[in-house]
């Protein structure tokens, strides 16, 4: 395997390098700065055999030594089995609250390759190159590595819009499994995870790729402030808020307040409600375009399941079914309630509909998302 061949076609788009500049000239100058991550599961570094050996921390020790510079913030924001529509609602307080200098965004494998992850993408985007310490933000899109399976294509065209440096694992390290000079269960055991060896090549991607940017001349006419182009979607998820229980006050009957201490941003059942018994309720209100519930789909079953009304129309009832029919472990489940073109005052209600003795776990309402 070339591995300078495979790193160069991974290269999606070199796009404009102002900010990159300016902030390696800072790396140069043995100045403090933040590089921060935020994806899924791969970006929090799993199945990795430390966390020293997944692909993020190899990226910042790629800045640490190209630059000799030490005096450097290492910030990992991913959180497994999440997509860019919770990412654009938590990166402020994941991630854009530390200011990082560098920001490096993975939702490709988690994301599907469809219009509304595009526009959840975009709102992300938008969101991070327009946060105060104007980061340098670049993009990369991970892949299902036994189906080349991504949201590469819709991801890509937000990336291309803001002129964002881009690199494909798909272009790159999936076309060397293709051609047989690598093999899958070398990188990965799942399929899908890198193990070190994998995080490994998906570090060297997209090393090449800084180095190249570093190697590559600019005319300097870019933009390195917060004036962004207009969006390419409808944009409705910028400035997505995620309320939890020390940020609202609904209306409580048989939900129980959960107030318990986080430990991370990875303890993500943590902050909600919890619920038990048949018709437990919990009413909210909220002014917003989009709403969309969290809440745990757990392994441990049977569980509860409840019904979300929104405005009191039954008929158009949504069920939040607690029972995960997967096996890896419990899952924080994202579940869109409206998403609307115009902004207006909606009542939420929550309700327990199916709960009984034999129910080995309780329903956690783990957040409300609105935009």
């Amino acid at each position: 395997m070339d591995r300078i061949s495979m790193a160069e076609r991974g290269v999606v788009s070199l796009g404009n390098l102002d900010r990159f500049h300016h902030v390696m000239e800072r790396a140069r100058k043995k100045e403090p700065l933040t590089i921060g991550f935020i994806g899924g599961s791969i970006t929090q570094g799993s199945l990795s055999s430390t966390p020293f050996t997944c692909y993020a921390y190899r990226v910042f020790e790629w800045w640490k030594t190209y630059f000799q510079n030490e005096n450097l913030t290492y910030v990992n924001a991913g959180i497994g089995a999440t997509t860019s529509q919770f990412g654009v609602a938590r990166v402020e307080s994941d991630l854009l609250s530390n200011a990082p200098d560098v920001v490096f965004a993975e939702f490709s494998v988690n994301d599907e390759d469809n219009d509304l992850f595009m526009e959840t993408y975009e709102g992300l985007i938008r969101t991070i190159l327009s946060s105060k310490s104007s980061p340098a933000l670049f993009l990369f899109h991970n892949v299902q590595y036994d189906t080349g399976n991504n949201a590469g294509r819709v991801h890509s065209r937000v990336g291309y819009h803001y002129q964002v440096p881009m690199v494909s694992i798909k272009d790159s390290i999936y076309e060397e499994l293709q051609k047989r000079t690598l093999l899958i269960e070398e990188i990965t055991p799942d399929n899908l995870h890198p193990n070190d060896y994998g995080h490994e090549l998906v570090a060297y991607v997209i090393t090449k790729a800084l180095e190249t940017i570093d190697n590559t001349e600019t005319s300097k006419n870019g933009i390195i402030g917060t004036k962004l182009p207009k969006p390419i979607t409808p944009n409705r998820f910028e400035g997505a808020i995620r309320y939890k229980n020390l940020e609202i006050t609904p209306v409580l009957k048989g939900f129980l307040k959960d107030n318990d201490e986080q430990y991370g941003i990875t303890d993500i059942f943590k902050g909600g409600y919890i619920a038990s018994k048949l018709g437990d309720s919990i009413e909210l209100e909220f002014d917003c375009k989009t709403l969309s519930v969290q809440y745990r789909k757990t392994i441990h079953k049977p569980a509860p399941i409840a019904k979300a009304v929104l405005d009191g129309k039954e008929e158009n009832a949504i069920l939040l079914d607690a029972n995960f029919n997967e096996n890896w472990g419990d899952c924080l489940y994202l579940q869109d309630i409206i998403v609307s073109d115009v902004k207006r005052k909606h009542t939420l209600t929550i309700t327990i509909i199916e709960a009984d003795k034999r129910h080995k776990s309780e329903f956690y309402l783990a957040s409300v998302i609105t935009s």
